[in-house]
């Protein structure tokens, strides 16, 4: 499978980062508009700091649906692939990210009891070694020195979700290695790469929305947090993951263009949008990660920087 690059270098193409310098990201997402709900604005503030960042789509969301009450249409849904992949370019744009179409297919969420079964071909069902492929030669030709993704439950336990995390690691473990994945290394002559430190996105915590919570209430306003922080369930396994967090709250706005840009994805009126920039910036500036692997010396936690120890 060949990926599709879109984005802003010469020409179009990607701006591939061999024996280039500068600082690179990569954010490897599961569908259209994960990108600008998940890490947009750490992107965007890294981009406008001089930064190579490349997005990493690997579905083209194909087996989504409408959750913008305005456009639920019968001709939106006819054409949700192609207003899916259109959204995508605008949102690219804003952020001023690249960004590459793996060109997996979307598995869908299963509802139901019993579930049932995923679709033939689907991203989640796709051997992993298969999967993975592109992704290793898309990190040995970007040389990211950072790669952020999803924890091991996906953020939230959508198969595509999942699927995306078991890649991610698999790349970030053999980009590096000669022997591994030889037909879109050596074979082909792209050499090998190691990426220097792996992210998970740690976006919907319950410190985070507690603190908006507490300041809208603060400020006279209703919270759109208070029915999820009632039914808020702790975990011990969620405690004491942050171990990073990102300063970028003069990119919030460029964050909300973007996920709007997503129109068929996101209800303008919706939750997401209720809390007022000023209160965000004050209650929580940050966008907030787990560093799972690191290959050089980061100093003391928590760092505020994912490019903390290569700058």
């Amino acid at each position: 499978m060949e990926p599709v690059t879109e984005g802003i270098g010469n020409n179009g193409r990607m701006s591939m980062a061999i024996n280039g310098g500068g600082l690179r990201l990569m954010a490897v997402h599961a569908h259209p508009d994960d990108e600008s709900s998940k890490g947009a604005a750490t992107m965007a503030r890294y981009v406008h700091e001089g930064a190579d960042v490349l997005v990493v789509t690997c579905t083209g969301g194909e087996a989504g649906t409408v959750l913008n009450p305005a456009l639920d249409r019968p001709d939106v849904h006819e054409r949700l692939v192609e207003l899916r992949r259109a959204e995508m370019g605008e949102a690219r744009r804003i952020l001023g990210v690249q960004q590459v179409w793996l060109g997996f297919l979307d598995s869908g969420l299963p509802e139901g009891d019993p579930l049932p079964p995923l679709l033939e071909g689907c991203f989640a069902l796709t051997p992993l070694t298969d999967a993975a492929r592109p992704l290793v030669r898309l990190m040995r030709e970007f040389q990211p020195q950072v790669v952020v993704t999803y924890d091991e439950n996906g953020g939230y336990p959508h198969p595509d979700h999942i699927m995306n995390h078991k890649i991610t690691i698999e790349a970030f473990e053999a980009a590096g290695d000669p022997g591994r994945y030889r037909e879109v290394g050596q074979d082909i002559g792209v050499a090998p790469w190691q990426p220097l430190k792996l992210y998970y996105h740690q976006t919907f915590h319950k410190e985070r929305m507690l603190a908006l919570h507490d300041a809208m209430q603060a400020s006279g306003r209703e919270s759109p947090y208070a029915a999820m922080l009632e039914k808020w369930v702790d975990r011990s396994d969620d405690s004491g993951r942050i171990t990073t967090r990102v300063p970028c709250g003069d990119f919030f706005e460029t964050r909300d263009r973007a996920l709007l840009a997503h129109a068929t994805q996101v209800d303008p009126n919706g939750p997401w949008f209720r809390v007022p920039l000023e209160i965000q910036r004050k209650a929580w500036p940050t966008e907030d990660y787990q560093l799972a692997r690191s290959l050089i010396e980061v100093g003391m936690l928590p760092e505020d920087d994912l490019f903390n120890g290569i700058r």
